[in-house]
C-alpha cells in the first residue's frame, strides 16, 4: 500500500460485506415465500421482505463503490485523500441511513416507489452523505493527477449523484412517475454505474497485468462511449407499457440491443489486457474476480438483458419470472464481482500481508458464480413457463404460480449455496491471514502487488 489513507477503504469495506451478507439473508427468506407462501406472514410480509432485499442490494453496492473509490483515488491522483475523518463521518451518516431505512419497512413506514422507498429523512441523509463523498474524492483529484482512469470514474459517480436527485420527484401522474423514476434506476444501472465498473475494470488490469496504461485507457475510452451512447437512449425500453408515445417501442428495441456492446467489449478487453500482460501477479483470486466480472456480466446484463429486451417479445415477458433472472445475474456479474474483485486485490494491501486464502477465495468464487448461474437458469425456465401458461394461454396468475413451484425450490437451493460462498468469501478476505513468507525470509512488501 502506498499511500496511508487508502486504508480508508477497510471500514467501507467491512460495512458493505456486513450488508452484502445481510442482503443474502433476506434474500433467502424471499426465496423461502415463494415455495412456502404463509411463510412469516403475519412477522414480516414478503413486499417487506423483498424491499429489504433490493434495497440492501443498493446501499452496500453504493458503500463498496465509495470503498473502491478510496483504495484508487490515492494512487491514481499520487497524493492522499483529501480529508480522511470526512470519510468516516460520511460513512457514518450513511450507514445510519442505511439501518434506518431498513428498520422503517419492517413498521410499515415507505414511500412506497420501487427501489425508492427510503422514507424523506433517509434520501436527505444518502444526499448529504453521497456530497460529502464527492467533495472530498473530487478535492483529491483536482489537486493531484488526473488519469482517464479517475476521471471516468469521477463522472460517473458525479452522475449517479444528478439522476439519484429526481428520487424526490414524484409526479401524481403514474405515467408521468415511471417514466423520471427510470431516470434513476436505469440510467444508474446501465448506464453511469458502468463508467464505474469500468474503470474499476481498468484499474484492476493496469495493475495486475503490466500493459501499457495508455493502451488501457484507450479501452476504456471506446468502453464508456459504448456505454453511454447505448445506455441513455436504451431507457426506451422501459417506456413500452406505460403510457409514454409509441416511438419510444423503436428506439427502446434499437438502443436496448445496441447495450450488448459494452459488456462484449469489456469482455474483450479484460482477456486481451490478461492476454498481453503477464500472467503470474501474486494475487490471483483478484484476477479471477476480474475476469469474472466482465464475462458474466456480458452473459447477465447482455445476453440476458437482450433476450426479452426487443418490444414484440417484452410485451409478452415483461414482469415474468424472465425479469427477475436477468437482474440477479446482471447485478452480481457487474457490480457484485467487481466490487468483490477490488476488495480482494486490495486487502492483502490494506492488512500488509501477502495475498491470502486464494485458495478459500477461489472456492467462494466457483460457488457463487455457478449457484448464480443455475439461479438464472431455473428463473429463466421458470420465466418462460409463466410466459407461455399466463401471457399466451392465459391462465389465472396464482395457478401459473402452482406450477413453477419446483423452479422456485431449485432457486432456493442456489440461493443456500450462495450463502454458503458469502461465508466463504468473508472468512477468506476478513479472516486470520495465512501468511506464506517467501524464500529468503522476507515478507512481500507493497512492491510487490
Amino acid at each position: 500500500m502506498k499511500y496511508e489513507t487508502q486504508w480508508v477503504a477497510y471500514p467501507f469495506f467491512a460495512v458493505a460485506m456486513a450488508l452484502f451478507a445481510l442482503q443474502v439473508v433476506f434474500g433467502l427468506l424471499a426465496a423461502t415465500v415463494y415455495v412456502l407462501p404463509e411463510f412469516w406472514a403475519e412477522f414480516m410480509p414478503f413486499n417487506v421482505i423483498r424491499m429489504s432485499h433490493t434495497n440492501l442490494l443498493i446501499v452496500w453496492l453504493l458503500i463498496g463503490f465509495m470503498g473502491c473509490t478510496y483504495f484508487l483515488m490515492p494512487e491514481e491522483a499520487e497524493r492522499e485523500i483529501h480529508s480522511p475523518m470526512l470519510a468516516y463521518i460520511q460513512l457514518g451518516i450513511f450507514a445510519i441511513a442505511g439501518a434506518g431505512a431498513l428498520v422503517s419497512y419492517q413498521f410499515g413506514i415507505h414511500e412506497g416507489r420501487e427501489f425508492l422507498e427510503q422514507p424523506f429523512w433517509v434520501k436527505v441523509l444518502i444526499t448529504i452523505s453521497f456530497l460529502m463523498f464527492l467533495y472530498n474524492t473530487s478535492m483529491t483529484l483536482l489537486k493531484g493527477r488526473k488519469t482517464a482512469v479517475n476521471m471516468i470514474l469521477m463522472l460517473g459517480l458525479w452522475l449517479a449523484a444528478v439522476f439519484w436527485l429526481f428520487a424526490f420527484f414524484n409526479p401524481a401522474n403514474l405515467a408521468l412517475d415511471k417514466l423520471y423514476w427510470w431516470w434513476i434506476v436505469h440510467i444508474w444501472v446501465e448506464g453511469v454505474w458502468e463508467l464505474i465498473m469500468a474503470s474499476l475494470l481498468a484499474y484492476l488490469l493496469i495493475k495486475m497485468t503490466g500493459v501499457d496504461r495508455e493502451v488501457i485507457e484507450k479501452w476504456l475510452y471506446v468502453i464508456i462511449g459504448l456505454a453511454l451512447f447505448s445506455g441513455l437512449l436504451g431507457t426506451g425500453h422501459h417506456y413500452y407499457w406505460i403510457g409514454a408515445p409509441g416511438y419510444w417501442q423503436p428506439i427502446g428495441s434499437i438502443f436496448s440491443t445496441l447495450e450488448v456492446l459494452p459488456f462484449f467489449a469489456m469482455v474483450m478487453f479484460a482477456f486481451t489486457m490478461f492476454w498481453k500482460g503477464r500472467r503470474n501477479h501474486p494475487n490471483k483470486s483478484a484476477m479471477l474476480w476480474t475476469l469474472g466480472s466482465a464475462t458474466v456480466a456480458f452473459f447477465g446484463a447482455g445476453v440476458w438483458g437482450f433476450m426479452h429486451t426487443l418490444s414484440f417479445v417484452n410485451y409478452y415477458s415483461h414482469g415474468t419470472q424472465v425479469t427477475a433472472a436477468h437482474g440477479h445475474l446482471a447485478f452480481y456479474g457487474a457490480y457484485v464481482m467487481m466490487i468483490m474483485a477490488v476488495i480482494t486485490y486490495a486487502m492483502p494491501q490494506i492488512r500488509r500481508v501477502q495475498p491470502y486464502n486464494q485458495i478459500l477465495n477461489m472456492w467462494s468464487f466457483w460457488i457463487m458464480t455457478g449457484a448464480m448461474s443455475f439461479m438464472t437458469f431455473t428463473l429463466t425456465f421458470a420465466g418462460v413457463v409463466q410466459t407461455h401458461l399466463q401471457r399466451v394461454l392465459g391462465m389465472n396468475y396464482m395457478e401459473v404460480q402452482d406450477q413453477l413451484v419446483l423452479f422456485y425450490i431449485m432457486r432456493l437451493g442456489a440461493g443456500v449455496a450462495v450463502a454458503v460462498a458469502a461465508l466463504l468469501f468473508l472468512y477468506a478476505v476478513f479472516g486470520r491471514a495465512r501468511e506464506q513468507v517467501p524464500a529468503g525470509g522476507t515478507q512481500m512488501t507493497s512492491g510487490s502487488y
